[in-house]
This record gives structure tokens, sequence and C-alpha cells, in this order.
């Protein structure tokens, strides 16, 4: 649980780098259409949490510093017992004072009033939300999100812990499934051991849509359908994770269906010492750069040893060859979202190095597509991904996902 003493001194650090006679406002997410009248289930927007722990839609929170005074205003919809016997309690602003360590809350139908009210130079917010793009008329309106973006890079105690419990509620999910027999189930079934498993344990959802890939569907990146029956002496690639409290968990194993073969052995352990090779390179200072360009290196030298690639390991490099088997990054920054909505880079263009506090996922891959003629047969179909959530410490790192079995 993240305190709302928390929330509060995430708003002051906003405040500290604002103009002074300036504001920020920002919107929760909206519901979104499902077909016709339904809607998908609410997702709070993820900035918007990140100042506020509302998990209401229609609201919105504004900052205003004036005389170097930070004061925080939060607006939520008003109860209304009708539309609640419809759609659920509301927390209203009365409960909403006492929950929220804001300086006053206001009924969301007066927003549009204080801003009329206000008398300001500068308005910030998200430049590409038509309900802020409103105001540019009457402010000079400014993007607040990098700055919030920075803030998000560095998680604290009160996250990590939050990001370890939604770690250990896909541990359970994955080790159900590595014991249970699955030749012959269909892939949905093992998506449905998943993600009942997250549900049952308390996780609010998945934190993105599984991945169950069986065969050469693992070497379909984002392979989402998970309709087909799994066969003997197939890989087996699961990506799924548990989403706690809005924290992200991002893991990806694969296991034999059955038996495995000298091949799929092979392959999958060149995957293994490479992602242990690129953890152990973790420390405070190290560029993500540096760790693509390290996995890249043993990537294509293992499957040049293979006899997969074949040719002068650099010009393999310099002429991106590896690409046909490993063509994504080696990892993302993870938190409040799975790929975390954070900064990569600072304001003059330049990687910005990890540092203590940051989660970033390890995940290299080999797929190897059962059509490519210019792979040994044996070769062909077969699909690897071993990922990992791992913390930046002081002077290293911490293995997030480390009781997740390989």
């Amino acid at each position: 649980m993240i305190s709302q003493k928390e929330y509060a001194q995430r708003r002051k650090k906003i405040g500290i780098n604002l103009p002074n006679n300036s504001a920020v406002l920002l919107f929760s997410a909206e519901l979104k259409q499902r077909s016709f009248d339904t809607e998908y289930k609410f997702r709070q927007n993820s900035h918007f949490y990140y100042l506020t722990g509302c998990i209401e839609d229609k609201s919105a929170i504004l900052l205003l510093k004036q005389n170097n005074q930070l004061k925080t205003y939060l607006f939520v919809e008003p109860k209304n017992k009708e539309l609640e016997l419809w759609h659920g309690k509301r927390i209203g602003v009365k409960k909403a004072k006492k929950r929220f360590l804001v300086d006053d809350v206001f009924s969301n139908k007066k927003l549009k009033h204080k801003l009329k009210q206000l008398e300001i130079d500068y308005l910030y917010g998200d430049i590409k939300d038509s309900r802020l793009q409103k105001y540019k008329k009457k402010f000079q309106v400014n993007d607040i999100l990098d700055s919030i973006r920075l803030l998000r890079l560095i998680k604290s105690k009160s996250e990590i812990k939050l990001i370890k419990k939604a770690l250990k509620i896909t541990q359970e999910a994955h080790h159900f499934v590595m014991d249970m027999q699955k030749q012959g189930k269909y892939e949905y079934e093992i998506e449905a051991e998943l993600e009942y498993r997250f549900l049952k344990n308390g996780a609010y959802s998945n934190a993105y849509s599984s991945i169950v890939a069986g065969g050469n569907r693992a070497n379909t990146l984002h392979y989402i359908k998970n309709d087909k029956k799994l066969k003997s002496e197939q890989l087996l690639l699961i990506d799924a994770g548990a989403e706690y409290q809005y924290y992200a968990s991002d893991i990806t194993r694969t296991i034999p269906v059955d038996e495995i073969s000298r091949e799929q052995k092979e392959i999958y352990t060149l995957v293994l010492e490479t992602q242990e090779k690129i953890i152990g390179m973790i420390k405070p200072g190290v560029l993500r750069s540096q760790l693509q360009k390290k996995s890249i290196k043993l990537l294509t030298k293992g499957l040049i040893e293979l006899g997969i690639l074949k040719g002068n390991l650099q010009k393999l490099i310099k002429k991106e060859k590896y690409k046909k088997y490993y063509p994504h990054g080696i990892g993302h920054y993870m938190g409040l979202d799975v790929h975390d909505d954070v900064l990569y880079k600072d304001t003059n263009g330049n990687e910005i190095p990890l540092a203590k506090g940051m989660i970033i996922t390890i995940e290299p891959g080999i797929y190897i597509n059962k059509g490519d003629k210019n792979v040994p047969k044996e070769y062909r179909g077969i699909g690897v991904r071993i990922e990992d959530n791992i913390l930046v410490t002081k002077k290293g790192y911490k293995n997030l996902s480390k009781k997740i079995k390989k």
C-alpha cells in the first residue's frame, strides 16, 4: 500500500520545479467503450494514479503554485444514489477530504469555474489530452509528463514491496503450469490456469495480455490468440505476469510440453547463459545500451557455434544478421506499467544510466521460424525467451524473480 504521505511527497517534487504563478492539471482515465453500451473494466491513468492514489474515473487534480507555495486540489464525481445503483459507490467529496492528503476536494462540476478564476501564467498537463487543450486560449499550455516520468524511474520501498507481491502471485501461477500435464491441452487452458491464480491471490488483473505459445507460435513475439493444441516434443513459451495494486510483474519462461530435444536444449542454454551474464552486469552507472550490445555479441557468437549463423562475428553484428533471430531489446523498465512510461534519455538526448531503485526486465530470446530453410532442420520452429525482473541496488542488483524456476 502506498501512503497518502508518499503521494503528497511526489506532488511536492513536481512542484519544486514549477515556475511561480503556474498550475498542473491532470485528469483521470476515461471509461473505454467495448461495444455499444458496455465498457472495458476501468483502469486508472498511471500518471494520475502516481500523484493521487485515486482510482475513480471523472476525477482531476490541480496543483497550484503561487507565492512559491504549492496547493493541491482534487476534483471527484459527487455522490448520486441513482447512478450508484447501476455503477457502484463513489467516494464523494466528503469522504475524499478524509482519505486524500490534499488542501481541498471539490465536485468535478466545479472544475471549470475554478480554472476560470485562476490568474496564472502557465498551465501544465498532458498536452495530448483534449480535456486540457480546452484551456489553451486562456493559458499557455505546456507538458508535464516528462517530469513525472523522471520521478517514476526510481521506485520507492513501498513500490518495490508491491512489485514483489505481484511476483509472488506470478510465481505460484507459473509453478502450477510447470507441474501440470500439458500435452494435448489447449493454450487457452494454460492461460486460464495462470489468470485464475492471479485473481485468486488478489491481483487486480494480469499486467498485460498473456502469451501462451506452443512450438513455432513462440516465434510471433506478441502472440495472444492462445487457441492451439499443445503437442508432444514442443516447447511452450509463457509470458504472463500479475498486476497487484496497479504494479506490474513481467515474467517469461520457456518449458517443454513433455520431452526436450538436444537442439531445443542448446537454444535454451544459449539464452539462459546470456541472460545470466547480462544480469551480472547490472549496477548503477551502466547503460541499457551496453547490456543490449553485450547480449547481441553473446547470442550471435552462440548462433555461429550452433551453425545457425555463418561468418565473422563482428561482420555479422555490423550487418545486423542477428536481428532475424533476436529482433528485440534486452529489456525495459517496469513499474506502474509493464512497459513503464518513464524517461530513457535526458533533456539533452543522452541515455540515462541505471541507478539505485530502477527496475528493469532482462529478456534475451532466440526465435527460429519453422519456414527458415537457411537453418538446419532440427532447429526450425524453436522459440525461446527467458525474462526476469531486476532491481538495481546501491552496488549491483537483486533478481526479484529469482525464485521462479527455470
